[in-house]
C-alpha cells in the first residue's frame, strides 16, 4: 500500500500517522518526489481501512500494491535510484557506464593491461572474476582472494572502481574493499547469499538468473534491499531457451519492462547473453538503444588464450570500436 501525502503536510500530523501506522507493524519506506511524499507500506496491508486513511487531512491517495516486491517497486519511489561507486561514480537516472574487463583474473599482467585499456576507451568501472562458478568441475575455478588482491592492484593502478562476483557468504571478508559486489545467475536464488548482502551498504549488481522470470528477478532484489541495502543494480545477461544459435537468449524486453515496474537502474550484458564475440556490439548496442543504465563486456587481451570464454571476449581494439557506436546511439536511447 502506499500512501500520497499532500505537498504541504504538517510535521506533526505526519509522525503521528507514522507511529501509528508502525504501531500496526507496518515497516515505512518514504519516498520524497519533486511534488509529492510518499509513504510505502511493507507488511500484510489487508487489515488496513483504507477510507479512515483517505479521510485524514494530510493524506491526498491511497493505493493498494498487488505486487509483492514492494522496496525495488516504483509505485513506492517515483524517482529512479542513483547507485554511487565509489568517489562520484553514478549509474542510474541518466547515468550511463560500461563495466568491462576480463571474464577471469589470470595475471597481474593481464588484468593491469585490460584495465589501463578499457579505461582508455571509456569504461567506468572494471570486472574481472576471482571466484569462477563453472559448469564443469574440472574447469578454471579463479584465483581466489590472490584474483581479488591483483583486482585491486589494477584498481590502484588504472584508477577505475572493480565489480567481482561472490559466490558464498563466507568469502566476504575477502570483498571488503570490492566496490561493487557482483551476484551470478546461478545465485540469484541463493536467499541466504542475498540476506547476508541486504546487511552491507555497498552496491550490489544482482544478475538474471538461468530461466528466471522478471517477477522472481525483483524479489530477489527485495531480499537484498528488505535488510536495509538499496543500492541494487540488475543486470540482463540472457534467458535459457529453446534456441541454440546463441548461448542465452538476450532479453532486450525486460529493460523498459524494469523501468516501469521498478526504479532500480538496469544495465544489459551481451557477452554471456551472445556468448559470440561478433554479436556483442549490435547487442550492446541495441541495449543502450532500448534504454539500459549501462553496459557489462568481457574484455580481454589475448581471446583465443583465456581460461575462461574467451570465444565472447572482445580485444581492447574491439572494445574501443563497440564503445563508438555505443556513445553515437545513446543519445537517441528510448527512455
Amino acid at each position: 500500500m502506499i500512501i500520497m501525502l499532500k505537498r504541504q503536510a504538517d510535521e506533526r500530523q505526519v509522525n503521528n500517522l507514522t507511529s501509528w501506522l508502525k504501531s500496526m507493524g507496518f515497516d515505512i519506506h518514504f519516498s520524497q518526489g519533486a511534488s509529492h511524499t510518499i509513504m510505502g507500506l511493507i507488511g500484510d496491508t489487508s487489515r488496513v481501512d483504507i477510507d479512515v486513511i483517505k479521510s485524514l487531512g494530510i493524506v491526498e491517495n491511497v493505493q493498494r500494491i498487488q505486487e509483492p516486491y514492494k522496496s525495488a517497486n516504483r509505485k513506492f519511489h517515483e524517482e529512479d535510484s542513483i547507485v554511487e561507486v565509489g568517489a562520484g561514480l553514478k549509474i542510474g537516472g541518466g547515468h550511463f557506464q560500461v563495466i568491462a574487463g576480463p571474464c577471469s583474473v589470470e595475471s597481474e599482467e593481464q588484468i593491469v593491461l585490460v584495465a589501463k585499456a578499457v579505461k582508455a576507451a571509456g569504461a567506468g568501472l572494471l570486472r574481472g572474476g576471482a571466484f569462477k562458478p563453472r559448469t564443469s568441475p574440472y574447469a578454471f575455478q579463479g584465483l581466489h582472494e590472490e584474483g581479488i588482491r591483483l583486482l585491486l592492484e589494477a584498481k590502484r593502478q588504472s584508477g577505475l572502481p572493480i565489480v567481482t562476483e561472490i559466490m558464498d557468504a563466507h568469502h566476504l571478508k575477502y570483498f571488503e574493499d570490492v566496490d561493487v559486489i557482483q551476484v551470478g545467475a546461478r545465485n540469484m536464488q541463493n536467499f541466504e547469499l542475498l540476506k547476508e548482502l541486504g546487511q552491507l551498504r555497498k552496491p550490489i549488481l544482482l544478475k538474471r538468473g538461468l530461466a528466471n522470470t522478471i517477477q522472481e528477478w525483483l524479489m530477489s532484489a527485495e531480499y537484498i534491499m528488505a535488510g536495509g541495502n538499496e543500492q541494487v543494480i540488475l543486470c540482463e545477461r540472457g534467458i535459457r531457451t529453446y534456441e541454440t544459435a546463441t548461448r542465452n537468449t538476450l532479453d532486450l524486453s525486460a529493460v523498459p519492462v524494469l523501468h516501469k515496474l521498478t526504479h532500480l537502474p538496469v544495465i544489459v550484458d551481451p557477452s554471456h547473453a551472445t556468448g559470440i564475440a561478433s554479436l556483442v556490439k549490435p547487442m550492446a548496442v541495441a541495449g543502450a538503444a532500448c534504454g539500459a543504465d549501462g553496459l557489462m563486456i568481457e574484455v580481454h587481451n589475448d581471446p583465443t588464450h583465456a581460461r575462461s570464454d574467451g570465444a565472447q571476449s572482445l580485444t581492447p581494439e574491439a572494445f574501443q570500436d563497440v564503445m563508438n557506436a555505443v556513445n553515437a546511439v545513446r543519445p537517441f536511447a528510448c527512455r
